[in-house]
């Protein structure tokens, strides 16, 4: 058993250090709003610390998910930073999704500092964090990914190293491009369904069988029909994502029609007040449309 340092306890974070702490492993947690971190120890009898350097001081592993690459830098860099807290040798595993950039510059100052420095975003939703059941896209260090391995282990359902470091955040580009189009496809379908007077549940009965099937499909196509739009990954983080997308397409020269086109029909979600609705919203987009 491992003594691990978790920071960041939002909707994801939360449940993944509940599942280390009831692994086994000794955890201490770290959020930026203090009494969250109070209230997970008394949930689940770890301990908090009031610094992300005080939770890394004497762990193994230092796990983050926190919101952006300014989130990242703040628990990762400075006086009070994790980084100054670890040991050489200790490995930084980092779930947040943020840019290849801002990972590329944390895995060299912390190469630096003789700590391993993983990227390893995750993709499941809320559902597949308190499940325990993510998807890991790894990139950095083989030998550090080796150890990281068994502690994810913990909350995923698949963890895999795809590539040096920054190689999990792009994979994790991959992983929102090809929802964006799949929700948008979803939804335009759920809308036609609705125009045409069909019964919304037997025609997904009918396609979710066939090649038009998905994750989303299966999992949101209820709450869609009911217009409910508060069970997932919000508009608001999406759009954070898509932006990272399409800035790493400038650089690569990929191009990425439909990403762009879909991220503006997240900003009009946005402007009809459903920054924190999710994802499947842009069904809510084409309603309010006609």
């Amino acid at each position: 058993m491992a003594n691990i340092a978790f920071l960041g306890l939002g909707v994801m974070g939360y449940p993944m250090a509940g599942h280390l702490q009831a692994a086994g492993h000794h955890v201490t947690v770290y959020n930026r709003t203090a009494a969250k971190a109070k209230a997970w120890s008394q949930e689940h009898g770890g301990a908090h610390a009031a610094t992300p350097r005080e939770a890394a001081t004497g762990a193994d592993f230092v796990m983050a998910c926190v919101g952006n690459d300014d989130d990242l830098r703040a628990v990762c860099q400075g006086a009070d930073g994790a980084f100054a807290g670890m040991a050489q040798d200790t490995v930084f595993v980092d779930h947040t999704t943020v840019s290849a950039k801002v990972t590329r510059e944390l895995y060299t100052v912390a190469h630096a500092a003789g700590v391993a420095f993983i990227d390893a975003p995750i993709s499941g939703g809320q559902a597949g964090a308190e499940n325990g059941v993510l998807s890991v896209m790894c990139g950095g260090d083989e030998a550090a990914y080796g150890r990281a391995v068994p502690i994810v282990d913990a909350y995923s359902r698949i963890c895999r190293r795809i590539g040096a470091s920054g190689a999990g955040q792009m994979t994790k580009m991959c992983n929102q491009i090809a929802i964006a189009g799949l929700v948008q496809g979803l939804s335009e379908a759920m809308h036609f369904a609705e125009k045409a007077e069909l019964d919304s549940r037997a025609v997904v009965e009918v396609i979710s069988q066939g090649a038009a099937g998905s994750w989303q499909m299966s999992n949101r196509y209820e709450t869609m029909i009911e217009d409910h739009f508060e069970h997932g990954f919000a508009v608001d983080w999406m759009r954070k994502d898509l932006g990272i997308c399409l800035d790493a397409a400038n650089e690569t020269g990929a191009s990425l029609p439909v990403t762009a086109l879909v991220d503006q029909f997240y900003k009009e979600v946005q402007k009809q007040g459903g920054g924190r609705w999710d994802t499947s919203s842009l069904l809510k987009r084409l309603r309010l449309l006609g």
